[in-house]
C-alpha cells in the first residue's frame, strides 16, 4: 500500500509538469500558478503533486463532487472543465479541468487540474468589478469533448470572448493533456499491481492520514482564542477576524466578525476561504503528513454567508486571492496564542501581482495583456528569519525579468531586493522588493494593481517590528491607488516597493553576526543597524569598510 501510495504521488508530480512544459500562459509556465491531484471514485482527493499552490489544490479537493453531481452520464473519453467561483476555482481565470478514469466500462477515478489563465474576456483581471457578471466568461460545470475532439460550439464561444483566444484554448489543451497523462500513467500502475480499482488503496490513504492527522491534534492543549487583522481593502479597511478553536477530533475557525461583502472584487467564496485556512493548520499542526481528503478532514471551517470571506453570487471576485492569501496569517494570529512560538509572523500575504493592458500609441506595435506575478517578504519563522521575497501562503514563483518583457511591450527597469523592508526582530522579516516598470515605447498602457499593506504592513510577534508597507507611484512622484485600473502616461514609469515581512522577537536579542551580515549584505541600512538593532557606528562602519573591500565577515 505503501509503494502504491508513493507512486500515486509520483503520478500526479508528472501530471503537474506536464502541464508546465506545455501551458501557453507564462503565468503558469514561469510562476507555477496551478495544481493537479487524483482523486477515487467517489471524488476524494488521494494525493496532490507537490506543485502547485494550496487556493487551487485545496478548492479541487471539493470541486469533483460538483462536477459527479451535476454530470451523470459519464463516459469513456469525457473531458469536463470550469470556472465557476463557487464550484471550481474562486474567481472566472482560474480553470479547472477534470477527467474521469474508467477501467473495465466502470468508473474508478478521477484527475483534475487548475490553471490560471491570463484572460477570460470581462473587463479584464482585476478588481473593478460590480459584479460577477463583468470579470469575464462563465464556463458553468460542462463537457470539453466527448471522444477526440472539443465542442465545436464552446470552443467558439470561448474564443470569441476573450482578448487572447489563442493562449487560452491552448492552456485548455495542455490542462487536458495532463490529466490524459495522469490516466495513463495510473492504467499502468493499476495493470502492474493487479488492482481492479482504487477503492483499498483509498481507503488505506484516507484512514492513515485522517488517523495521523487527528493524532497530532490530540497532542495539542485544547482551548481557543480569537484575532482580528486588518487589512487595506479596496476603498475602505477590511477586519478579518478569527476565532481558532483546538478540540480533540477537530480544529475549527469560526469567521463571525469579519467585515461583509465588499462592493469591489476582493470578495472570497467560501471554497477559497476554506483553502487556505485548512492549510494554514495544517502547516502548523501536520506539516509532513501528505495532503489528501483524510489529512484535510479534521480542519473545519464556518464563515456567515455575506461576509467577505464567504461572499454568495453575484459578488464580484476576480481578486479573491488578495483576501484569501491573508487568511493563514489572521489564523496564525489566534493560533499563536494558543502554540506560541509555533508559527512565524505576518508576511506580505497576498501576491504583488500587476497587470498591464498595453496598446500601440501610432498605427504599428501589438496589444497585449501582461501579467506579472511578484512576491514580498514572509514572515520570521520560529528560530529563523523571513524568506525574501518570496509567496507564503501561495507558493507561487516570482516571474523572471525576461519572461514578463517577453509576454509583450513593456519594459522591467529595476526589480531588487528592498533594504530595511523586513521588519527587525531577534529574527528579521523577509525582504520585500523594489520594482519599476513601464510600457515600451511607443505604446501607452493601463495598469492594473493588485497590491496590499499599503496601510496596514505586516505585524511582528512577540517584539518584533513590522515589515516596510507597500508603496506605488509614478516616476514623477504621483501617487496611485493599490488596488484598480489607472492610466499610466506614455514614457511613464510605475514605481513599487513590495512589503516585508514581519519580525519576531526584539531586535535587540538578535545575534550581533547576523545583524553584521544583514549590513554587508545591503539588507539593513546603517540607520536601522544602530536605531533598531544597537550596534555602535563606529562597528557599523567597520563592517561596511570590510564588506567594500571583498571581506569575509
Amino acid at each position: 500500500m505503501q509503494v502504491m501510495w508513493t507512486r500515486l504521488i509520483s503520478v500526479v508530480e508528472e501530471q503537474a509538469q506536464a502541464l508546465i512544459r506545455t501551458a501557453f500562459s507564462p503565468s503558469v509556465r514561469e510562476a507555477g500558478d496551478l495544481s493537479a491531484g487524483v482523486y477515487d471514485g467517489d471524488g476524494r482527493m488521494l494525493a496532490q503533486a507537490v506543485t502547485g499552490t494550496p487556493g487551487h489544490v485545496n478548492a479541487m479537493a471539493d470541486a469533483v463532487a460538483h462536477f459527479i453531481r451535476r454530470i451523470p452520464d459519464m463516459a469513456p473519453g469525457d473531458v469536463y472543465l470550469t470556472n465557476d467561483p463557487w464550484e471550481g476555482t474562486g474567481h472566472l481565470h482560474d480553470i479547472t479541468v477534470v477527467t474521469p478514469v474508467f477501467r473495465d466500462g466502470a468508473r474508478v477515478g478521477f484527475f483534475a487540474c487548475t490553471a490560471h489563465v491570463t484572460d477570460i474576456g470581462g473587463r479584464g483581471f482585476g478588481a473593478d468589478a460590480d459584479s460577477v457578471y463583468e470579470e469575464g466568461l462563465h464556463l458553468p460545470i460542462m463537457r470539453w469533448t466527448r471522444g477526440d475532439s472539443p465542442d465545436p460550439t464552446l470552443l467558439a464561444l470561448i474564443r470569441s470572448n476573450t482578448r487572447q483566444p489563442d493562449q487560452l484554448i491552448g492552456d485548455i489543451h495542455a490542462l487536458a493533456t495532463c490529466n490524459a497523462i495522469g490516466q495513463a500513467r495510473l492504467a499502468e500502475m493499476m495493470d502492474e499491481f493487479a488492482l481492479p480499482d482504487l477503492s483499498d488503496l483509498a481507503e488505506h490513504i484516507l484512514t492513515a492520514s485522517r488517523e495521523a492527522t487527528l493524532e497530532r491534534i490530540r497532542a495539542l492543549p485544547p482551548g481557543e482564542a480569537a484575532s482580528t487583522m486588518r487589512i487595506d481593502g479596496y476603498s475602505a479597511p477590511v477586519d478579518l477576524s478569527v476565532r481558532v478553536t483546538i478540540a480533540p477530533d477537530s480544529v475549527h475557525t469560526d469567521w463571525t466578525g469579519t467585515s461583509g461583502t465588499d462592493p469591489k472584487g476582493i470578495n472570497v467564496p467560501l471554497v477559497y476561504t476554506k483553502a487556505y485556512a485548512c492549510y494554514a493548520l495544517k502547516c502548523a499542526i501536520a506539516p509532513d503528513i501528505p495532503n489528501n481528503a483524510g489529512s484535510l478532514a479534521p480542519f473545519t471551517l464556518s464563515a456567515p454567508e455575506g461576509s467577505i470571506v464567504n461572499a454568495p453570487h453575484p459578488a464580484p471576485v476576480a481578486l479573491r486571492h488578495v483576501i484569501g492569501h491573508m487568511v493563514p496569517d489572521a489564523v496564525y494570529g489566534a493560533l499563536d496564542q494558543l502554540l506560541p512560538y509555533t508559527v512565524p509572523a505576518e508576511g506580505a500575504g497576498c501576491l504583488c501581482n500587476f497587470m498591464l493592458s498595453v496598446r500601440p500609441k501610432g498605427s504599428e506595435g501589438r496589444r497585449a495583456e501582461v501579467l506579472s506575478f511578484n512576491s514580498g517578504g514572509a514572515g520570521a519563522r520560529p528560530g529563523l528569519d523571513g524568506l525574501n521575497a518570496t509567496a507564503f501562503p501561495s507558493g507561487v514563483m516570482t516571474m523572471p525579468v525576461e519572461a514578463i518583457e517577453q509576454s509583450g511591450p513593456v519594459l522591467i527597469h529595476r526589480k531588487e531586493l528592498r533594504p530595511d523592508s523586513g521588519g527587525a526582530g531577534a529574527y528579521r522579516g523577509g525582504l520585500g522588493q523594489d520594482m519599476e516598470v513601464s510600457a515600451a515605447p511607443g505604446h501607452v498602457a493601463y495598469f492594473q494593481a493588485m497590491l496590499d499593506r499599503v496601510e496596514h504592513p505586516a505585524r511582528g510577534r512577540h517584539g518584533g517590528h513590522a515589515g516596510g508597507a507597500t508603496r506605488i507611484a509614478l516616476d514623477d512622484g504621483t501617487p496611485l491607488r493599490g488596488k484598480g485600473r489607472q492610466s499610466v502616461p506614455q514614457g511613464a514609469r510605475v514605481v513599487m516597493a513590495f512589503p516585508g515581512g514581519g519580525g519576531t522577537g526584539h531586535p535587540r536579542d538578535r545575534a550581533p553576526g547576523a545583524v553584521a551580515r544583514d549590513v554587508a549584505l545591503g539588507y539593513v541600512s546603517a540607520e536601522v543597524a544602530i536605531r533598531d538593532y544597537g550596534l555602535d557606528p563606529d562597528e557599523v562602519d567597520a563592517i561596511l569598510s570590510r564588506a567594500a573591500r571583498g571581506d569575509t565577515l
